[in-house]
């Protein structure tokens, strides 16, 4: 089965749709699909993609890539959320970066595939009382396809964060086999109502953390005097999944909203989460390479789809092709 993946960034998706790696524990075997086109406009994360996958990725503006003359069965890609996202409502959702949905929907309509993958924030589906998801979703049944579309949480299938992102998977209408979603395996909404997977089991030890990722004394007393309307870091329970690891983690203080850790309540010690902690809260292996500095280890890790949850779509994926 070809896979063409748009909008790759460093290549979660496409390692939830390859397979063959280890998370948590467990295998996640290989799915016996090719990825056969990767790109993307961002220079860095097509390095990190391209240290980490045999076939490389190029580095392109989706709107000047034509595929009239490609083929294959499954698109998929995540394009730019940032306009979109509820935490910001000061972007204006009617630039033109917001609009690259209509470049998807061209190269799904070139191509024309069994079935795509889109993922986006959950604002896409509600911002301006859901226009932008309904005119994606009309474009993409008039160039021939059924959709179906789910809120997925990330802590549904075992992986440490409460992340929640759109995604619509598509399949051509010619093909007589619906999709599924895939059932929650753990919380509450799953049959054995298995635990939430805790961000305890995917932090550093304290010897192995450097002390540039504390936060001074200064910056926790400023934090304890703040008013209490003030933005005060979010101190994750260890015993839980973390929020939504972000792109921006780099910057993160003490005085926004972003997940942060108290290791140790008693001297009062906080500190952000170094880059390999990040990726594994995203579900990305040990041996996954990132290229660039902290900073751009952590853009790529926040943008990125997690690769454990991209897995387990593309498995029901294959039921609809396969079987």
């Amino acid at each position: 089965m070809r896979v063409l993946s748009t909008f790759s960034g460093c290549g979660g998706a496409d390692l939830g749709v390859v397979g063959g790696f280890e998370f948590n524990g467990k295998i996640y075997k290989k799915n016996g699909l090719d990825i056969v086109h990767a790109s993307d406009i961002d220079k860095k994360a097509v390095a990190t993609y391209n240290l980490n996958f045999e076939i490389p990725a190029i580095v392109a503006d989706i709107r000047n890539l034509n595929f009239s003359l490609h083929t294959s069965d499954v698109v998929i890609g995540g394009f730019p959320c940032q306009s979109f996202s509820t935490v910001n409502p000061t972007k204006d959702p009617c630039d033109s970066k917001a609009q690259l949905y209509n470049d998807f929907v061209r190269v799904v309509g070139e191509i024309e595939p069994k079935v795509f993958i889109a993922e986006n924030v959950r604002g896409f589906y509600s911002l301006k009382d859901g226009y932008f998801f309904k005119d994606f979703t009309a474009k993409m049944e008039k160039v021939g396809f059924r959709i179906n579309h789910q809120i997925l949480k990330a802590v549904d299938f075992g992986i440490p964060q409460r992340r929640e992102r759109l995604f619509v998977v598509a399949v051509r209408r010619d093909i007589k086999k619906s999709f599924v979603f895939p059932q929650a395996i753990y919380g509450p909404n799953s049959k054995t109502k298995q635990s939430y997977v805790p961000i305890r089991n995917f932090l550093l030890k304290g010897q192995e953390v450097s002390e540039k990722y504390f936060f001074s004394e200064r910056a926790v007393i400023g934090v304890k005097n703040a008013k209490k309307n003030m933005k005060r870091a979010l101190a994750q329970s260890l015993d839980e999944p973390c929020l939504t690891i972000t792109s921006h983690l780099a910057k993160v203080s003490l005085n926004s909203r972003d997940p942060v850790l108290l290791v140790n309540p008693k001297r009062e010690r906080y500190r952000r989460f170094t880059p390999l902690e990040a990726s594994r809260i995203q579900s990305f292996p040990d041996d996954f390479i990132f290229s660039g500095s902290e900073a751009d280890a952590y853009r790529q890790i926040g943008n990125a789809i997690p690769p454990v949850l991209m897995w387990h779509l593309i498995r029901n994926v294959r039921k609809v092709i396969f079987e």
